[in-house]
């Protein structure tokens, strides 16, 4: 009998998560269908990116920064410390596009990660009503920053962020991909951002629009100058304020290509992972559990149940990869990379261990060639 009631939990979780979340990314707006009228007059927007040797990468996200068809904006470019071609890479974009300035950062002020200190310094230089901070590979479409400032304005948000397409290399970090859009989807709940009375905040590193009175009214990057999450908080720093916040679905508009295979989407989350729960201790061994008992076991579970409880389970794995094939609508992956979820789930588990492990072990992070002692990163809460 337990065994029945343990597959029937097991079920209704499945059915419960579901229908919360294919309702939820319903909910959430696409960037490139957004159709609201022009504003009267457009304001400014100053794009703002950090880049520490993105040399292989700014030469083909660049030129579609510059491309974009809004009429009234800058590009900063805030060359952090790079140690490659990146600022002559910067220079010659700048020396055809006057609309593109160059920040370098020589060194790094104690107490500041380095790619927060970076968007606070090209933030201070911006003149725009807006800015718009993006990371140095993104690739925008023409109409993604016009379709965004003139919903904003219309619904006079202080914040609009946008979730990009996450381009894949190969079935298993497509597995990946879409396995963290599900998990990034579950931990913020991110059509709640736009219901004042809600609690749910955030915002996404590729795409955050913000105002920039209400940026600097806020302190800028300042309050959150060691968080290695700078987007969620930076969006918790808006919500707590009062501002109207916004998070859509930025596929279609906005476009990265986040890692090449696995190990190196393992390494690169790494320093991210520990601190996206707060460096709570005992929350990756609970996510560990939890993807043991809810992604992986009901595979196990059908070669050993039988009757009612192997119905059950069968059900389960339904529901699982019937959200995880519908979440590709979402994350921009393909239906394999769904049918894969307990792959994805499984190494997102891994990542979150190994994160907490490596974060103890090391005294800290290490990110863009500094180490920051795990006591200061702790002390930055918001």
């Amino acid at each position: 009998m337990s065994g029945l009631i343990a597959a029937l939990l097991l079920l209704l979780y499945w059915l419960a998560t579901s229908a919360l979340v294919m309702r939820g990314n319903r909910r959430l707006r696409r960037l490139a269908a957004l159709s609201a009228p022009a504003p009267v007059s457009w304001p400014k927007v100053s794009l703002v990116f950090a880049a520490r040797n993105e040399g292989a990468t700014v030469g083909a996200a660049v030129p579609t920064m510059l491309a974009l068809d809004y009429p009234d904006y800058e590009v900063i470019a805030v060359d952090d410390r790079s140690e490659d071609d990146t600022g002559a890479r910067l220079a010659a974009f700048a020396a055809r596009e006057p609309r593109l300035q160059i920040e370098h950062v020589r060194s790094l002020p104690p107490g500041w990660l380095g790619k927060n200190h970076a968007l606070h310094r090209g933030a201070a230089r911006a003149t725009g009503d807006w800015i718009l901070f993006t990371d140095a590979d993104i690739h925008f479409e023409p109409d993604a920053l016009r379709r965004a400032v003139a919903q904003a304005e219309a619904d006079r948000l202080d914040l609009l962020a946008a979730a990009p397409r996450l381009h894949e290399h190969g079935p298993l970090l497509g597995a990946g991909v879409n396995a963290f859009s599900l998990f990034f989807t579950l931990g913020i709940l991110p059509w709640r951002i736009v219901d004042p009375r809600s609690a749910a905040h955030g915002s996404v590193g590729a795409f955050g629009l913000v105002r920039a009175a209400k940026y600097r009214e806020l302190g800028g990057h300042e309050p959150i100058r060691l968080r290695p999450d700078d987007d969620v908080k930076l969006g918790k720093l808006f919500k707590k304020s009062g501002a109207r916040c916004e998070l859509m679905l930025g596929a279609g508009a906005i476009a990265v290509a986040w890692y090449d295979t696995v190990p190196a989407m393992v390494r690169g989350l790494t320093k991210n992972a520990y601190p996206g729960v707060d460096y709570r201790w005992w929350v990756p061994p609970l996510v560990a559990a939890w993807v043991l008992a809810f992604f992986l076991w009901p595979w196990a579970a059908l070669l050993v149940a039988s009757g009612p409880a192997w119905w059950c389970y069968l059900g389960s794995l339904a529901l699982m990869l019937w959200l995880a094939v519908d979440q590709t609508k979402f994350s921009g992956g393909r239906v394999l990379h769904g049918l894969l979820l307990p792959f994805g789930a499984a190494v997102f588990g891994y990542i979150l261990l190994r994160s907490m492990i490596v974060t103890h072990a090391t005294g800290g992070i290490t990110w863009r060639g500094t180490h920051y002692p795990l006591a200061e990163l702790q002390a930055n809460r918001v």
